[in-house]
């Protein structure tokens, strides 16, 4: 429940400080008084989104606090899956600050809006003029009806195979798609596949044939070079291997007189043998070297073969040609095989098929139980409510398609007359009679949500006299179970709180201000007094007010 609020520097609010109680409290005032700048502020710690035109001295941040005790309803779980500090007695704190910027902390943890609104909605429903058009709507009376059944559990199973029939259709149409595309591509994808394929594709190989391709092209003077060489190396006059046999053979002589001669004689020994190894090599390339024109022709093609794909494939080197001709074997591969996915994948979508059938078959058998009771109950409430002749017709046929909440569409029909044709509620029935059907269901939604505080703004609007007497009743009935708010003009409606609140508006220093008070039993009083006769209090309207209160 909702025990204390705090207001500062929000549009006429200075700062409010406001303890609150269990039970039915009732908040009244003049028109204009600000009882919506109280609900404004309120919605700021349930996550509404801040509008900075409202901070009354623009140079100060506002702050708006609440806090709520809420050991009863079994939320550690929200506060252990957001990281939050789990407090008895929660404190939510939301500020906005001069430059625009808004902050919000649970327990004086920052928190995004997304968090604070969905604690929001587990603490408080405020009931507005606006919430009550959604009594119009389908989804808001089907969960009327959800709620009545007990079907949470069995929403939220549904509601993860749905996810996953959502999930396996969208890959089922992907797939179905891909195979449209990929019969036309098909043979384009195997021809350069093919192609590649052919292509001698590794790495290095570019350098490789370019080598080749070099030896090749200057086989002739390649030869011409070699036998120079090998002329140089073993002429017997003046050829390398001769004269430095010479030297090798005068230097022996010289290695007994020292050392250092002995390590001269081993370096040329060293020399000599790496010159005649260099020799056998010289006439081995020699051996090996050969006119070849058809192998030259055949590296000439392999080139141009691979300079062609390069381009081809806007590649850049052999290793993304690679990658190319990975990609298109993995598609080719993806095509050939998604037949054998599309019959998986349809296969799949049967058996969730059959699973969402199954649970859409329970929601609908469990709602249909309780229709029945939900409409002797409506119409039995709205009788006290000075609507002796309205009936519901509740039905519920099989849809078509499955739905985020089944596969029901519901048939909610109205007539607030005996021998009137019964209609949707948003063409049949007045404002006032569907402020006093949101009561009644809020009434009756009460019995089986636990919800801590609920605030009605002026539900009673539309209604007076003996039928307010009744709303209020209701109200007051349902306070046995939770914390009720009521902001009314209706002296029957106030008359029924436990706790009554007054919001105001003074002036100091040429400023208009909002407060708002608790009221002594001898000021409700006087406050039910000008409710029923104006500022100008008669005896009669005093008598009037203590008789309400009694």
């Amino acid at each position: 429940m909702l025990s204390n609020l705090s207001i500062d520097n929000y549009a006429l609010i200075d700062a409010l400080d406001v303890q609150l109680d269990e039970g039915f409290t009732v908040i009244t005032g003049e028109t204009g008084a600000g009882k919506s700048i109280l609900l404004g502020g309120l919605s700021l710690v349930l996550g509404k989104r801040a509008d900075l035109s409202l901070l009354r001295d623009k140079e100060k941040k506002c702050i708006v606090e609440a806090d709520f005790k809420i050991s009863d309803y079994g939320l550690q779980p929200f506060f252990e899956d957001n990281d939050l500090d789990y407090e008895k007695t929660t404190v939510i704190r939301r500020e906005i600050l001069p430059s625009g910027k808004s902050r919000a902390f649970i327990n004086d943890t920052p928190v995004t809006l997304d968090i604070l609104s969905e604690l929001g909605d587990r603490l408080i429903d405020v009931h507005s003029q606006h919430q009550t058009l959604k009594l119009t709507e389908n989804d808001f009376q089907l969960k009327l009806i959800d709620a009545l059944a007990d079907n949470k559990n069995h929403l939220i199973n549904y509601s993860e195979s749905l996810s996953r029939y959502s999930k396996v259709q969208k890959e089922l149409e992907k797939l179905i798609d891909f195979q449209q595309n990929a019969t036309k591509e098909q043979d384009y994808t195997t021809f350069l596949l093919n192609e590649l394929e052919s292509a001698p594709l590794k790495e290095g190989v570019m350098e490789e044939l370019e080598e080749q391709q070099e030896q090749l092209s200057n086989v002739e003077l390649i030869l011409e070079q070699l036998s120079k060489a090998d002329q140089l190396f073993n002429d017997d006059q003046i050829g390398v291997m001769a004269l430095g046999t010479e030297i090798k053979s005068a230097i022996s002589k010289l290695a007994g007189f020292g050392k250092q001669y002995a390590e001269l004689f081993e370096r040329i020994q060293s020399a000599f043998i790496e010159l005649d190894d260099v020799n056998s090599q010289l006439q081995d390339f020699q051996e090996g070297v050969e006119v070849n024109p058809s192998m030259l022709e055949e590296v000439n093609a392999k080139l141009q073969l691979l300079y062609n794909l390069l381009k081809k494939h806007g590649a850049s080197d052999i290793l993304e040609l690679i990658a190319v001709k990975e990609s298109l074997a993995a598609k080719a591969l993806e095509t050939a095989n998604v037949e054998e996915n599309i019959a998986l994948k349809t296969k799949e979508l049967q058996e969730l098929t059959s699973i969402l059938e199954e649970q859409s078959l329970v929601l609908r058998e469990r709602r249909q139980a309780v229709i029945p009771d939900l409409k002797k109950q409506l119409e039995e409430k709205l009788a006290l409510l000075g609507m002796p002749s309205a009936a519901f017709q509740i039905t519920l046929k099989v849809a078509e398609d499955f739905k985020v909440n089944g596969m029901d569409d519901l048939s909610f029909l109205f007539t607030a007359n005996k021998g009137s044709d019964f209609g949707l509620l948003k063409k049949v029935a007045s404002g006032g009679e569907l402020s006093r059907i949101m009561l009644v269901i809020k009434s009756i939604l009460a019995k089986y949500e636990k919800l801590p505080t609920i605030m009605f703004d002026e539900i009673d609007t539309g209604v007076s006299g003996e039928i307010s007497n009744r709303m209020a009743d209701i109200m007051r009935e349902m306070s046995g179970k939770m914390q009720v708010f009521s902001i009314t003009h209706l002296p029957q409606v106030a008359s029924k709180g436990n706790h009554h609140f007054k919001v105001f508006k003074s002036e100091e220093e040429n400023r208009t201000k909002t407060d708002m008070k608790k009221l002594s039993s001898d000021e409700r009083i006087v406050e039910l007094a000008q409710m029923l006769g104006g500022k100008n209090i008669s005896d009669s309207a005093m008598a009037h007010a203590r008789q309400l209160l009694n």
